[in-house]
């Protein structure tokens, strides 16, 4: 399943971030959204969803969303 499917409210664990940017990768990583952390959707938007990651809140566009596998 992946963040986009992701119901409000609800606590994820990330299985996985499927992205061939390395670049990409290491930015998600500074954020904290890694495998094994929690994750929470807040809602969902026109193009996107904003997310809680530890402590902070993000908004993530849906194609960024598919490559998180929760």
């Amino acid at each position: 399943m992946t963040l986009k499917e992701a119901q409000i409210g609800e606590e994820y664990i990330i299985k996985e971030i499927a992205t061939d940017d390395e670049e990409l990768d290491s930015f998600l990583f500074t954020l904290g959204c890694y495998a094994g952390q929690p994750i929470t959707v807040i809602s969902h938007l026109k193009g996107g969803c904003v997310v809680s990651i530890k402590e902070g809140r993000y908004n993530i566009d849906y194609q960024l969303a598919e490559a998180i596998k929760i």
